[in-house]
């Protein structure tokens, strides 16, 4: 829904602005597959067979069993005319279905990768399957109906023949289980009862990052009957969507206030969109974005039509050229040779000698640096071969503003989960035991399963330690993939001077390394519920943006819009607030959002996704999503997706009757309560401290030991190094000479390492729980005993 266009006050001179009505329109990405998949392309779910293949299945004659025939029509009904066949009537049901399905990531005559190794049909192809795929998108395009209520299994049954019905079944189960039916916000999803969890205690999961990947994931595990807890290193939900309130502080404009979106603010898409479905439950209103984009020189003036409408086609028709290069060099050496984007749109536009005057050369740098902002990153950086790969998925539809921004999405996603702010991780202990998060406030949380959530940025600086370190296929995999950067400029105005019937604007600059600074505008006075003005920084200048003070930056700006502006007639007022971002040196980002380097490829999206550790470290966020990368919705439904994965390995696991779910942990760690402990221990010889395990007097359970290293003194926390020995160890070790010794039969005779505090593991942070509550219940009894 698009709202109605806002009028300016009587104080704002936007008239004079008005740009002509015949200015070109432009979407802020031109990429090769802009729209949705054709209705032709649904057709091949009933392509008469083929004389040359008598075993291919024929599905049209199954999918005509699949729904119980509509009732007879009375007489005086058919008196009327023909009416539609129920044949015909059947297959456009089978195309609406099956568009929807589409839009929601199904492909028309397969089965998803999810479908296929959860075996959802017995064996692929045939009848069965292409039964299989009709009643799934059946059943998808009957929820997304109207997405505010509960579908339940018995509805899914009605219209669908009783032979089919087990079909049904599974279908129901896989859609519920991987999110793609029942989810969000509605208050008939809200107050739907968890299902029965895979074991008993239910699973633990601990979720890193309070993004939209992680709260989704939260939500949906919970629903799944797991325990969760989420850890988030800020103050705040959302990661990398953030919605501020801009508020005015000046006495002559008290009550001018605005909500704009720092981070994410555009639904790229919103057919099949699950943040649209979102809108809808939550009854918000969509403003599409009006792509009718005006520019303007350097010096204030329209850019020219003719050589507007002329150099875009120039463009586009030069980006076309490189993809066919990348054809060409595929079919004859193989994906394996890469180049950069930015290198091969130059070479073909001195080729054809393209922008050969100065406005050519600022319109062409301006669609330069519009590619630079799809894709956060510089050309030069860009994959030729694959820095589009995941257009053929990209979500149809308009592209959108939620008004009073997508901080509503976070929030109401965020309300009643158990998330623990302020806790940022710093390592990651992951063992078939299970796995213990180190936050930076000496804590650790415990449970069975933990999925890392944080941006691809965090994971490339290595701001967390993953212990084991994560296998050397996906480490390569962090470094090839891009991270790039777009920054903002936000201008809270006391009244709009721009035209509010256009979405957005754009400014040329002069020097080609410029052309990514504040090259677009967007105006939020439609959706922000003030006069806002959005300013982007893109490509070589959105680093060289954070490296220089806030306030040159909002100078800067305003000085391009007054050149633009003023000599309409127009003045721009100095702005009642203005915020700059700075997502590159954000410590919980580094970046803005994933792209595809030199080198690299949609498989490392595909690397990055993958568990480790036999089922006990997961990873959601948009750089996970092969299809749906940097995106808002990418990063939720990468969310959905590792709740599933989750789910079936907790099931999986759940079959070993040895293993079963804990309660999420939470302990205190860093040297001070060793500190104490050890100042009471068990047995001590040379540099080395013993604390045994008071749960077990066996000989083979294992001890704490704790080594002074280096002669340091005592009470300096960095001389001491520990680790698990069992008893009998312990007393191999102290009948040898001297520490030296010692030292060398730990790692030669009995296989066991010296580590520093934080580094013990599951298995030690057990043993140290386990010792401070004997020593609690210890306590306890004395003081009772004299209190007697």
């Amino acid at each position: 829904m698009e709202e109605p266009d806002s009028t300016s006050p009587p104080s704002s001179p936007a008239a004079a602005a008005s740009p002509s009505p015949t200015l070109p329109r432009r979407k802020r990405r031109k990429k090769q597959f802009p729209g949705m998949i054709p209705l032709s392309r649904v057709r091949i779910l009933r392509n008469p067979p083929s004389s040359s293949s008598s075993d291919r299945p024929q599905p049209q004659p199954q999918q005509a069993l699949l729904y119980d025939p509509p009732p007879p029509r009375s007489a005086a009904i058919r008196r009327r005319g023909r009416p539609p066949s129920s044949a015909l009537r059947l297959s456009r049901d089978l195309d609406v279905e099956a568009l929807i399905a589409a839009a929601a990531g199904f492909p028309i005559d397969s089965l998803t990768e999810e479908e296929i190794h959860d075996a959802v049909i017995p064996s692929l192809g045939g009848t069965a399957q292409v039964s299989y795929i009709a009643v799934r998108n059946h059943i998808v395009s009957r929820w997304r109906s109207d997405p505010s209520l509960w579908l339940t299994e018995s509805q899914a049954l009605e219209s669908i023949r009783a032979e089919h019905h087990g079909l049904v079944v599974v279908a129901y189960s896989f859609l519920l289980r991987h999110g793609y039916i029942n989810f969000g916000l509605a208050p008939a999803i809200l107050s739907a009862p968890p299902r029965q969890p895979p074991s008993l205690p239910a699973p633990a999961v601990i979720i890193i990052g309070a993004g939209l990947a992680g709260l989704s994931a939260a939500r949906h595990l919970l629903s799944l009957g797991f325990k969760v807890a989420v850890l988030e290193g800020r103050c705040r939900p959302g990661g990398r969507v953030y919605t501020k309130r801009m508020h005015s502080s000046s006495a002559e404009f008290p009550n001018v206030t605005a909500a704009v979106d720092l981070g994410g603010s555009v639904l790229t898409g919103i057919n099949g969109n699950p943040l649209a479905v979102l809108a809808r439950q939550l009854g918000l209103p969509l403003h599409k974005v009006r792509d009718i984009c005006p520019l303007y020189l350097p010096d204030g003036r329209p850019v020219d039509s003719d050589i507007d409408d002329r150099m875009e086609a120039t463009y586009n028709q030069i980006l076309e050229k490189v993809c066919q290069l990348r054809q060409t060099v595929c079919d004859e050496l193989g994906a394996a040779v890469d180049a950069s984007l930015g290198t091969a749109l130059e070479v073909f536009g001195k080729a054809h000698e393209i922008a050969t005057s100065g406005e050519e050369r600022m319109l062409f740098d301006w669609h330069l640096a519009n590619l630079e902002y799809a894709n956060a990153a510089l050309l030069s950086d860009l994959s030729m071969v694959f820095w589009d790969q995941d257009d053929p998925y990209e979500m149809g539809g308009d592209h959108c503003f939620i008004p009073g921004g997508n901080g509503r999405f976070v929030h109401a996603l965020a309300e009643n989960i158990p998330i623990f702010y302020g806790r940022t991780v710093t390592s990651v202990n992951y063992g078939c035991d299970g796995v213990l998060v180190y936050t930076n406030t000496g804590q650790a949380f415990r449970g069975d399963m933990a999925l890392c959530t944080v941006p691809l940025g965090v994971l490339k600086k290595g701001s967390i330690q993953f212990k084991p370190e994560l296998p050397v296929k996906k480490q390569e995999a962090i470094k090839r993939l891009g991270f790039g950067l777009l920054n903002k400029v936000a201008l809270l105005f006391p009244y709009t001077f721009w035209d509010i019937s256009r979405d957005t604007f754009g400014h040329l600059t002069e020097n080609s390394n410029e052309r990514g600074e504040f090259f677009l505008f967007y105006s939020y006075t439609s959706v922000a519920g003030g006069p806002l003005l959005i300013a982007l920084v893109a490509g070589e200048s959105a680093i060289e943006f954070e490296k220089t003070p806030p306030k040159d930056c909002v100078e800067k700006c305003l000085e391009v819009l007054r050149k633009i502006f003023t000599p309409k007639g127009v003045q721009v007022p100095n702005p009642l607030e203005a915020v700059c971002t700075r997502w590159g040196t954000d410590r919980f980002t580094h970046g803005s959002y994933s792209y595809v380097t030199v080198g690299a490829s949609g498989d490392d999206y595909d690397i990055l996704s993958e568990s480790v550790g036999d089922g006990r470290l997961f990873f959601a966020g948009e750089a996970t999503n092969r299809r749906y990368p940097a995106t808002m919705h990418g990063a939720m439904l990468s969310g959905f997706r590792e709740a599933a994965n989750i789910e079936k390995t907790a099931r999986k696991r759940a079959q070993k009757p040895s293993e079963s779910g804990n309660d999420i942990e939470m302990v205190d760690v860093g040297d001070n309560d060793l500190d104490d402990l050890f100042r009471v221990a068990d047995t001590s010889f040379g540099g080395f401290s013993v604390i045994y395990d008071p749960a077990s007097p066996n000989e083979s359970s294992a001890s704490l030991v704790r080594v002074q290293i280096g002669g340091r003194e005592p009470d300096s926390k960095s001389g001491f190094l520990y680790g698990l020995v069992s008893r009998n160890n312990v007393m191999e070790l102290a009948v040898m000479d001297g520490d030296e010794e010692r030292l060398s039969a730990l790692d030669r005779d009995f296989g066991r390492k010296l580590v520093n505090r934080t580094s013990l593991g599951i298995e030690g942070e057990a043993l140290i729980v386990r010792i401070k509550e004997a020593r609690s219940r210890n306590n306890r009894n004395k003081e009772a005993a004299n209190e007697v």
